[in-house]
């Protein structure tokens, strides 16, 4: 029974999150994208366009023009994955029209602020949405189908059908409004990235070493990092030795570098980038919202 219900709670707060990220993602629309006559990308680029032509309502159409979608996703991908996405699609479309009245409030008359902070707030409601597991249908839905059965990247398969659609805007409305899309949409995918993937970003740090035991001490007393020791074998000397992986912030890589070099000058450091971080020291991973 308890099980039960950490289930349905965690359900509710990811469609709670949901919500909030399609009706971010509707405001910014409304404030910045259609009062600046730009546009967005995917199936509400295409309402967008027809909105500017005819005016008939975007949210409206932008479902309608997901239903052979969302067919073609339950014969093609399954009920499952298809039953997220018409949640998601109804939920943005109904705010998308929901929140119509904010064309009159539009904060910024300079096309490069409506397109950066559109692209903005874009991309926070849908990293949101993302984040929660969630979908707005579109052109994500064709990339799922696309990369299930081409084995094409998903990212660059919407990216081209953006690309269409920018291209189409370019010769009805002319190309300064089409090259202040293209600004927006950047922002918008480098900030629904930062969002979806999370802000915990962290370090992670190979060290290959002869005197792993002594760096790995000293980083334990020193920085107070928990170190693990993982076990690797040179491939041309056949000599086995310990790496050391340890995950840091980024001010402690240079204590990092400096324990490292005191300890061994010769020693092969990798660092790379961490996402996200879940576990003792960094973030609480019950915490997080399971699906």
């Amino acid at each position: 029974m308890k099980l039960t219900s950490i289930i349905s709670k965690n359900q509710t707060l990811r469609y709670l999150g949901i919500i909030i990220g399609c009706l971010i993602a509707s405001c910014s629309i409304n404030l910045f994208i259609v009062p600046s006559h730009l546009l967005t990308g995917g199936a509400t680029g295409i309402s967008i366009i027809v909105y500017y032509l005819v005016g008939f309502p975007i949210g409206v159409q932008t479902f309608l023009y997901n239903i052979p979608l969302l067919f073609a996703s339950y014969k093609l991908l399954g009920r499952a994955y298809t039953i997220d996405i018409i949640i998601g699609t109804f939920i943005f479309s109904f705010c998308l029209d929901a929140t119509k009245f904010l064309n009159v409030y539009a904060p910024v008359d300079d096309l490069m602020l409506a397109a950066i902070f559109g692209g903005v707030f874009n991309g926070i409601g849908y990293g949101i949405v993302f984040k929660m597991n969630g979908s707005t249908g579109g052109f994500d839905i064709l990339g799922a189908i696309i990369k299930k059965y081409y084995s094409m990247n998903m990212g660059g398969v919407i990216f081209g059908f953006n690309c269409i659609v920018v291209t189409a805007a370019g010769f009805m409305f002319g190309i300064s409004p089409a090259m202040f899309t293209l600004i927006c949409m950047f922002v918008n995918s480098q900030v629904t990235d930062k969002v979806a993937g999370g802000f915990n970003r962290k370090k992670a740090i190979l060290i290959v070493s002869d005197r792993s035991r002594e760096i790995a001490d000293e980083i334990i007393s020193v920085i107070g990092r928990g170190v693990t020791f993982l076990h690797g074998q040179g491939a041309f000397t056949g000599r086995e030795k310990d790496v050391i992986m340890v995950v840091v912030s980024l001010t402690q890589i240079a204590k990092i570098k400096a324990i490292t070099h005191r300890n061994d000058q010769h020693a092969f450091m990798l660092i790379m980038s961490a996402n996200e971080v879940l576990g003792h020291g960094f973030s609480d991973p019950t915490k997080e919202i399971q699906n």
